[in-house]
């Protein structure tokens, strides 16, 4: 990737483009961003960078993340990740990255944790159909056949039945800038994205540009 950035989304709003319709926008919160190790091919094996965002409290930062933050001389970080970018020579540990390293109109990939709905019937987790509601039917909600009887004596894999819902990692594709404001460190970015308000995103140039 050529780029990436951490980020916190605040929440949903509207803007006006320049032909003057309503455009959905997503408010994120994205860096400053600083770099805490810098790995190379000749130590590591690979080349790549890691880095902080956000604050967190010095009793919540164990030992070993306390002295990789002192050795590195930055603050201590709520969220770290590693990104392996195509050109790590003009980062160091210490650098901050900006949210203007994107611009208005660019094409990006953006990822979360989804929300979770906790455990779901299939109806609401994979859109199925309902029996008759009836009283006499007896059949309202429930999954319905398996499709096994005898032989194979078992339920196949990835049948779609209750279970689990959200709570997974999730990316959206060739998600546009809508607006850069520099100065507050926020990314305006066109239509809905993954996960909770508050909740951690990343953000990266795109690897399938249209």
């Amino acid at each position: 990737m050529k780029k990436a950035i951490l980020g916190k989304k605040l929440g949903m709003t509207q803007i006006f483009n320049d032909e003057g319709k309503v455009v959905p926008v997503t408010v994120v919160e994205a860096g400053p961003c600083v770099v805490l190790q810098k790995k190379t091919i000749e130590r590591d094996g690979y080349e790549s960078i890691q880095v902080g965002f956000g604050e967190i409290r010095e009793k919540l930062v164990n030992k070993p993340l306390a002295g990789h933050f002192k050795k590195a001389n930055v603050q201590n970080r709520r969220f770290i990740r590693e990104f392996r970018l195509d050109d790590t020579s003009s980062l160091e540990v210490g650098n901050e990255i900006k949210v203007n390293i994107f611009e208005q109109g660019e094409k990006i990939d953006i990822s979360g944790i989804s929300k979770g709905k906790g455990y779901q019937g299939s109806i609401k987790r994979w859109g199925a159909h309902r029996g008759p509601m009836s009283h006499g039917s007896k059949f309202h909600r429930a999954v319905g056949s398996q499709g096994a009887s005898s032989d194979p004596s078992r339920t196949f894999k990835n049948r779609k039945m209750p279970g689990h819902m959200g709570n997974k990692h999730t990316t959206l594709l060739n998600v546009m800038v809508a607006k850069v404001i520099e100065e507050k460190n926020l990314l305006l970015i066109r239509g809905g994205i993954p996960g909770p308000n508050k909740g951690l995103v990343v953000i990266r140039s795109t690897v399938k540009a249209k």
